[in-house]
């Protein structure tokens, strides 16, 4: 009996688990997109998000997380108890107020990151109105999130 109940909790443990992951990218997105922001979202008539642009999107999230975690936890350090200022790639005035070896820091996790999007087949700026539209539908925002899941979890989503 206590293996049937170990069973449960452990499937319970990596379903929470899952799910906190997928909300953490998700945050993330949002994040990276204030980081990596490259050119100005379009404002003309919008494109509705296909399945593949919402794979596309999941995709780089997740491989953009690590080297972000990095970057931050380096310039982190190097900053010590100052605040770390909002890093916008393309703005020099944001990351010109950082300390040299953090400039070269977000600059190198700014080039990676675009380099990330457009590996996935997404242009910077269609990643960035993507990360907007994430913001105000939830639809989208749910989609994403069953995605990253999808993603993260291939063995039990065939």
């Amino acid at each position: 009996m206590k293996n049937i109940a170990d069973l449960f909790c452990q499937r319970k443990l990596q379903k929470m688990l899952s799910q906190s992951l997928s909300y953490s990218a998700i945050a993330t997105a949002g994040i990276v997109a204030s980081v990596i922001v490259s050119g100005k979202v379009n404002a003309q008539t919008p494109q509705p998000v296909n399945s593949n642009e919402i794979v596309s999107y999941a995709q780089a999230v997740l491989a953009m997380e690590p080297a972000r975690q990095q970057a931050f936890d380096e310039i982190k350090k190097l900053m010590g108890d100052r605040e770390i200022p909002k890093i916008v790639c393309n703005d020099s005035k944001s990351i010109s107020t950082l300390p040299k070896k953090a400039q070269d820091i977000a600059v190198n996790y700014c080039k990676h990151s675009q380099k990330i999007v457009e590996d996935n087949g997404l242009t910077i700026e269609r990643f960035n109105k993507i990360t907007v539209d994430l913001q105000n539908d939830n639809d989208l925002k749910r989609q994403i999130s069953n995605t990253l899941i999808r993603i993260q979890n291939p063995a039990k989503n065939p």
